[in-house]
């Protein structure tokens, strides 16, 4: 029987073979995106200096009352984490799906990205 903690350890395994080939700079940052069960979280990362630029999460006070984990709201998210990023003059960057498959509220979100002005 395969448990949560063996899905992770594999999506852990995968996100660790994908950094392994990309990395955020200065010019085009790492859009990393982090999934759970009810809420999900993007960020936008230079790498080169350990910073996060950027992020959007159904964490926040703005999402507060919603069903968090449907693509509806995930699509939300990247528009807003999008907005944030065209204010700080971010227009281009690279995507990091964390090991997640590019499949439902992932990819919803890299849409509402694309949406807001992101490209990649």
């Amino acid at each position: 029987m395969v448990t949560r903690k063996d899905t992770n350890k594999a999506r852990q395994r995968r996100h660790r073979r994908i950094r392994a080939k990309i990395s955020g700079t200065a010019e085009r940052p790492r859009l990393s995106v982090y999934r759970s069960l009810k809420h999900i979280s993007a960020q936008i990362i230079d790498d080169e200096r350990g910073v996060t630029l950027v992020s959007a999460s159904t964490y926040e006070k703005d999402f507060k009352g919603m069903t968090t984990g449907n693509k509806a709201v995930a699509r939300l998210v990247g528009k807003k984490l999008a907005e944030r990023a065209i204010e700080k003059g971010i227009t281009t960057v690279v995507f990091d799906r964390g090991g997640y498959l590019y499949h439902g509220r992932v990819s919803e979100l890299a849409e509402g990205a694309r949406e807001g002005g992101l490209k990649f």
